[in-house]
């Protein structure tokens, strides 16, 4: 904490506020309104609270190496020789040519990804004079606009849950903390949203346009920069929604019959060169590679990187094929989902995640309770085949590579508003668009 983050930090804030205070009769309507200040006003909470724990709690970390460690000499760069300071942001990793002085200062000048995450860091600076905690407010609101389009993208499909809908995808605890400050899981998550709401645009809603294109590019491309992995479990899922859409448009069950087979080939096809293609040349993520760098990270993270943590776990051996991996998918969803069960809580932050996955757990049961085998005739909707097909396959991925709690409860949080979002579907299992009722105006719509 320096002088200028009590100086800049609290102008930030009020103006990020006002803005959002004169935008929001343009993004809401009578039923969203209510949301959107609370829902931007916990995000920025949630990044400073990352920050604060970083510093007194852990003494450093990654938040830290993007901006103190990283952005931060930027902008010393760009003080000192503007021309030399703002070629960073067209630089790729280890071209130290011409700002060796500063870039070989900056932790992540070596790793692609987290550069990216710096250079974004970096750009935010220059609105905050390299404040820290102002910079963590701008993280924020751009985490805040994407949860915000994943929120409208199903509350226009299904106004009748606008309060099951806010919660799964603006008021998860975890979510909050690790997706709103300076790191990487901000800017894939919010990207994950803001995707989410240009694909429902474009094949549902049938609204295409150029802007709209672009920004649906740029939030792929940024999530292929920073986690290309996240977009081997989304793309495909994504596959898997549309085709599922076009399928129940068909009202004939004698077509739709007729047409599964050859859908399921393309959707099937398509999926798999998705993945392929976007770990195309990649030595970790090409189709070849997964299986072996699941089993490198998880017991790097388990026994080497995080052994001091005290908060590993292990699921059984890894020997780098996929035939191991596919072996612990059950336990990989399962530690994804609903663990750290709370006796293996070893410290306040596990115990926030471990509370979190308990209450997924009862909500799970209260769901194959209510429904009972009926869960099956609410998959049917596209939308829920969407969310659970995604949150299922990276809790598989993210579980199986991952062997630390503490890294896992980052780590995850992609899957959390989706598989929220699954199961209010299967529990409400409505088709198509509901009217509001009287009791769902006044916001006490039923879980």
């Amino acid at each position: 904490m320096e002088i200028r983050d009590l100086i800049v930090t609290p102008v930030v804030i009020i103006w990020i506020l006002l803005v959002a205070y004169f935008l929001r009769p343009r993004f809401t309507d009578e039923i969203t309104r209510r949301y959107f200040l609370p829902a931007l006003t916990v995000k920025i909470f949630g990044a400073l609270a990352l920050g604060f724990v970083y510093q007194f709690y852990y003494s450093g970390g990654d938040t830290f190496n993007y901006h103190t460690h990283g952005s931060r000499h930027v902008w010393e760069a760009i003080v000192e020789s503007p021309i030399n300071g703002f070629t960073f942001f067209f630089r790729k990793a280890l071209d130290y040519e011409g700002i060796y002085k500063y870039a070989s200062k900056i932790y992540f000048f070596r790793d692609p990804n987290s550069l990216v995450v710096v250079k974004i860091a970096a750009f935010f600076d220059l609105f905050t004079f390299s404040s820290y905690s102002a910079t963590a407010v701008l993280f924020a609101s751009f985490s805040f606009v994407g949860a915000w389009c994943l929120f409208v993208t199903f509350y226009k499909q299904y106004p009748s849950l606008h309060f099951q809908i806010a919660v799964s995808t603006l008021f998860i605890p975890s979510v909050i903390f690790w997706g709103s400050g300076i790191l990487k899981d901000t800017i894939v998550v919010s990207c994950l949203g803001i995707a989410t709401y240009q694909f429902y645009k474009f094949f549902s809603e049938k609204r295409i346009s150029i802007f709209n294109l672009i920004v649906l590019v740029v939030s792929l491309y940024l999530i292929y920069s920073i986690k290309k992995f996240i977009l081997q479990a989304y793309i495909p899922s994504v596959m898997v929604w549309l085709g599922s859409q076009n399928l129940a448009r068909i009202r004939s069950g004698l077509v739709k019959a007729m047409i599964i087979p050859f859908m399921a080939v393309v959707v099937i096809y398509s999926a798999y060169y998705s993945v392929v293609k976007v770990g195309e040349g990649d030595t970790k993520y090409s189709l070849d590679k997964i299986a072996e760098t699941a089993k490198v990270t998880a017991y790097d993270i388990r026994y080497w990187t995080g052994k001091d943590a005290g908060s590993g776990y292990s699921l059984g051996e890894l020997d780098g094929s996929f035939i191991s991996m596919i072996k612990l998918a059950p336990q990989a969803i399962n530690v994804s989902l609903f663990r750290p069960y709370l006796w293996e809580v070893k410290n306040p932050l596990m115990l926030l995640s471990a509370l979190e996955g308990l209450f997924f757990l009862l909500l799970v049961i209260r769901v194959f309770l209510r429904k009972g085998i009926f869960v099956l005739q609410a998959m049917k909707d596209p939308n829920t085949i969407f969310t659970m097909v995604f949150a299922l396959s990276f809790a598989f991925a993210v579980g199986a590579s991952t062997f630390n709690f503490g890294t896992l409860a980052r780590y995850k949080i992609p899957l959390l508003p989706f598989f929220a979002l699954g199961l209010v579907l299967i529990n409400n299992d409505l088709k198509g668009k509901k009217e509001l009722s009287e009791s769902d105006l006044t916001g006490n719509a039923r879980l």
